[in-house]
């Protein structure tokens, strides 16, 4: 656990006591700080309390005594309108801050390697940990990803954190400036929380936030947004700016074409690896991953050749296009981090053809980004809240059934597909919403998906490995 020494004998408030709030409260009782902390949830409460966590009703307390509010990155506090205990901590001054600013705080001579984007940021931060820790760097991987933050080994001089930012968490952490900051893409997402897209774009930046040479800004020119952002990065001249691709050439950058990675950092265009033969990055949006990590492992001053290397060893995370199994011929694909359209669309694009499982808790956006893809699929299975709405998406497209819940959709998908024969069939859970309508978070989704299909009777082959595409699956 992190030491956060500079809190001992202070008060400070935590409002949010989920897995990072509750650390965050572990952390600061330990360090001798006065924790005031609290939750809206009783059950949480309840279980702070017998931790010996002391409890303080934040609505009541007396503000003038506070200086900093450590809140839970899912917690409001701006839009779409403050939590109360916001409100009253920014109207007495008081700062708002996130566990990953204690960590900055405590952990001032170690590196930091920030990733954010919304798509492919979980893939990107494990990647560039494995990179990292298989060439003997010191390296903690955590943040948005993993163990929270404050729950990570203390680094020193050479080591480096690892961390997964999402817009919430930048928004939150004010003393960290990045030695190499990765922004992948941006699409619309969280944008209730963030007043609008130009708000969610402006919460983004915040990984460069104070960046100047040698520090280094890896920056993904694969949508428009990220390619504005990226010149005008490029002609302020700052800090190091390293575009990337997994679609085509990034002059200057990192970038896949046609499969093969590209390194022209030093404008020699030169070949580095054939992603093509990495199972665990299927698809252009992993090479655009890969890509980047490259990008920040070399700014992080690891070779090229040891790069590739350990690539190739990359084994891929849960809930990514995670094949969990191969029974009577038919694949299945455990994409639970899917949460939204665009990310859903990185999956969709890998099989061909899919018995697709979709649904849950809606997000901003629609399906209509998904239409040049529908071709592939064979039939929706439609889960959640969002079920009624996907099937009048899909109305005259897709063949569709409504199936509520995740059991029933596996079953109605695996009976379809073994009825159809179709060589190559896949079926997909990538639900293009979020979870939390019926499960807590999409972790959740995915290990309750990976039990049904473990559950499944059949002819199973054993030699197909987790995170593996589908053998005879159509891959871009």
């Amino acid at each position: 656990m992190i030491d956060l020494f500079y809190f001992s004998g202070l008060p400070v408030a935590v409002l949010g006591l989920g897995r990072s709030g509750l650390a965050a409260a572990r952390a600061l009782k330990q360090a001798g700080a006065e924790v005031w902390a609290w939750d809206d949830n009783e059950d949480r409460r309840t279980a702070a309390a017998k931790e010996g966590i002391p409890l303080v009703d934040l609505m009541g307390c007396n503000w003038q005594e506070l200086t900093s509010l450590v809140i839970s990155p899912g917690i409001p506090h701006l839009h779409p309108e403050p939590h109360p205990v916001a409100a009253l901590a920014r109207q007495h001054n008081c700062e708002i801050i996130g566990d990953i600013e204690l960590l900055g705080r405590a952990m001032r001579n170690a590196s930091y390697i920030g990733v954010t984007g919304t798509n492919g940021k979980s893939t990107t931060t494990a990647l560039i940990g494995h990179v990292l820790e298989s060439a003997g760097r010191e390296a903690q991987v955590g943040g948005n990803l993993g163990p929270p933050a404050l729950l990570l080994e203390p680094l020193d001089q050479g080591g480096f954190y690892v961390l997964e930012m999402s817009s919430f968490q930048l928004e939150l952490t004010l003393s960290i400036t990045f030695d190499v900051a990765v922004l992948l893409n941006v699409s619309r997402d969280h944008l209730e929380r963030h007043g609008g897209l130009d708000g969610y774009i402006a919460a983004k930046r915040l990984i460069f936030h104070r960046q100047t040479a040698p520090r280094t800004a890896v920056v993904g020119i694969d949508d428009e947004i990220c390619q504005r952002v990226c010149r005008e990065l490029s002609d302020a001249g700052e800090q190091i700016v390293v575009p990337i691709s997994g679609l085509g050439r990034a002059a200057g950058g990192v970038f896949a074409r046609d499969g093969v990675l590209y390194d022209d950092t030093d404008g020699r265009e030169d070949p580095v690896i054939d992603l093509r033969e990495l199972p665990s990055l299927p698809g252009s949006h992993n090479w655009q991953n890969a890509a980047a990590a490259f990008a920040a492992s070399k700014a992080a001053g690891v070779e090229p050749p040891v790069i590739a290397a350990c690539l190739r060893s990359y084994p891929g995370l849960p809930h990514r296009q995670e094949l969990l199994a191969l029974v009577d011929g038919v694949a299945y694909v455990n994409d639970s981090k899917a949460t939204n359209a665009d990310a859903a669309a990185k999956a969709l694009a890998c099989y061909d053809p899919i018995y697709w499982i979709a649904g849950g808790r809606a997000k901003a956006g629609d399906l209509s980004t998904l239409e040049k893809l529908f071709p592939r699929i064979a039939h929706a299975f439609l889960i959640g809240e969002a079920e009624a709405d996907f099937a009048r998406a899909l109305e005259g497209r897709v063949p569709a059934t409504c199936c509520d819940d995740l059991a029933t959709a596996l079953g109605a998908a695996r009976r379809q597909a073994l009825a159809d024969g179709h060589p190559g069939a896949v079926v997909l859970l990538s639900p293009a919403a979020a979870s939390f309508d019926q499960y807590a978070d999409f972790e959740a989704r995915g290990e309750a998906f990976r039990g049904l299909v473990a559950a499944l009777p059949g002819e199973r082959d054993e030699d197909v490995l987790p995170g593996v595409p589908r053998p005879g699956g159509r891959l871009q």
